[in-house]
């Protein structure tokens, strides 16, 4: 293999905020492969808003990368040597290698095999992969929409966000979605269905916009924000919504801030909110895919992708996505597709 190996490690923690510097490419030597294992050439790499909570010495969900090893990260990428029977050299996975270029695996670290006739590839780590199967837990699962309810979303432009949009239209219900820029809000609009969209940077007043947005009030809510966003639209929940964190991006991991408690509008209106990983539903994951790939080959899902070229620019691109300044699924372009 003529490519050298690449890691890029995580070097220190954000103060406060996240910066390129944080992370060091590194040259490695190429692993070897053992019994029972293969070798993988990573081709996509997935970049997440939750990396931030990933790398803060802040208390969250994960234990945070260790300072010094390669960035955690989704992949997909193709099996150029192996022993393992199951993974003969040319299966496409998607797993969980990280910020490297080549990288041994036994299977465990594997997601999935990905068939490279359904979609192209990297949408292995958008809409037909994490992404959407955060889209369908959240929406579908916590959510639980009715034909006919209406359905918000914050950054609904976004990777998770404007699939939240379609699966909801696809489940008879109104779609309204916030996001910030008139691209953005175009997006949502022209590409991925929405009813109507608002752009809450150029908005005077998000209350008022969303009143008029949502004429029949809120009966689901999709939030990927919190702070102000989350606020005005929690005003206009009608009794029984259901309400889905899935992200806190408008918000810092620390100090946490003070704002409006939403115990009483839950009380008022008596309804129900959930936080949720998608992490925790990985026992589930293969047929929630399943189902996303059949609706996809029903009527094909529409999606953006924000990509980086080359390994060495992942950090810089995962700042450029926590600034919101990405324009769609933000991915890494590690290697060729085969």
């Amino acid at each position: 293999m003529a490519d050298e190996n690449l890691h890029v490690v995580l070097r220190a923690r954000p103060n406060p905020s996240v910066t390129a510097g944080l992370f060091e490419p590194v040259a490695a030597g190429m692993p070897s492969v053992g019994d029972g294992q293969f070798l993988i050439r990573v081709i996509w790499l997935s970049l997440e808003p939750a990396m931030r909570g990933w790398i803060a010495e802040a208390a969250n969900y994960a234990t945070p990368v260790p300072l010094g090893s390669p960035m955690t990260g989704f992949t997909v990428g193709e099996v150029v040597e192996s022993r393992h029977p199951a993974y003969p050299v040319g299966t496409i996975v998607q797993g969980r290698q990280g910020w490297r270029r080549y990288a041994v695996s036994d299977g465990s670290d594997i997601d999935r095999k990905v068939d490279p006739a359904l979609a192209p590839i990297a949408t292995a780590v958008s809409v037909l992969g994490i992404n959407g199967a955060t889209a369908h837990v959240g929406l579908v699962e916590v959510c639980d929409p009715k034909p006919g309810e209406t359905v918000v979303v914050t950054t609904a432009a976004g990777a998770v966000g404007s699939m939240v949009g379609q699966i909801a239209k696809r489940l008879g219900c109104r779609t309204v979605g916030v996001a910030g820029g008139p691209d953005k809000v175009r997006a949502c609009l022209e590409e991925f269905g929405f009813d109507a969209a608002i752009d809450y940077k150029g908005t005077p007043d998000l209350g008022a916009a969303l009143d008029a947005a949502c004429p029949d009030g809120v009966d689901c809510f999709f939030d990927n924000v919190g702070a102000e966003q989350f606020d005005r639209v929690l005003e206009r929940i009608n009794v029984g919504a259901r309400i889905a964190i899935c992200g806190t991006i408008g918000m810092p991991s620390f100090p946490l801030p003070v704002g409006p408690r939403p115990n009483r509008q839950l009380l008022i209106k008596r309804a129900r909110m959930q936080g949720f990983l998608i992490l925790d539903h990985f026992d589930r994951y293969a047929a929630i895919i399943d189902r996303l790939s059949d609706w996809h080959r029903a009527e094909p899902f529409r999606w953006r992708e924000d990509v980086t070229d080359g390994l060495e620019g992942a950090g810089a691109a995962l700042v450029r996505l926590l600034s919101g300044n990405n324009a769609g699924k933000a991915l890494v372009r590690v290697g060729v597709d085969p």
